[in-house]
């Protein structure tokens, strides 16, 4: 059995299954959750408008069309399994490939200060990947970043496992507003 509260820096506006005060399922091994009315979730969704300072300090530029490529790449060195990497691919890469770049940064500190998550039992591990990006239209440089600085990779007992992202407007490369 399992209770996960979430503690925003911001106002949750999407939840499925519905969000009252935390979720509380049964968790297999596998990684499949079960509702108190027997209804079995891959995972638990919530969208939110948090207040966050995503730093592009470092990340990566990569052109539209290489983003699929690069995802399968940085989201296996971040610690998701195929499944869970094909599921965020699946929902990004439409708004990014199109794009002629994205400024990719994974955004693990402040996402984890803006977004706290309340699980009991306490998991053995996490994992928690947090996209931030905007699209240009040419070409910049930027330090790359480190994933092994990112944050926990392995996998050890009860895991808890999420991700997500933003789209950041930028003008001129300097950042604006996030708009997702």
């Amino acid at each position: 059995e399992v209770n996960v509260e979430l503690d925003l820096n911001g106002e949750l506006k999407t939840t499925y299954p519905r969000y009252e005060n935390g979720w509380n399922v049964i968790a297999t091994p596998e990684g499949t959750l079960t509702d108190v009315e027997g209804r079995s979730y891959d995972y638990l969704f919530w969208e939110a408008d948090l207040d966050l300072d995503p730093d592009f300090s470092k990340g990566f530029c990569v052109a539209g069309d290489d983003t699929e490529e690069f995802l399968e790449y940085a989201l296996a060195e971040l610690g998701l399994n195929d499944s869970e990497a094909n599921t965020f691919i699946m929902f990004w890469l439409p708004q990014m490939q199109g794009n002629t770049y994205n400024v990719i940064s994974f955004q693990t500190e402040e996402y984890e200060k803006a977004s706290v998550l309340n699980v009991y039992p306490i998991p053995d591990s996490e994992i928690r990947v947090f996209m931030t990006y905007y699209s240009l239209p040419y070409k910049i440089s930027i330090e790359p970043q480190d994933f092994e600085s990112l944050g926990n990779t392995q996998r050890t007992g009860f895991t808890l496992v999420e991700w997500g992202g933003t789209e950041v407007s930028s003008v001129n490369g300097e950042i604006n507003r996030i708009t997702k």
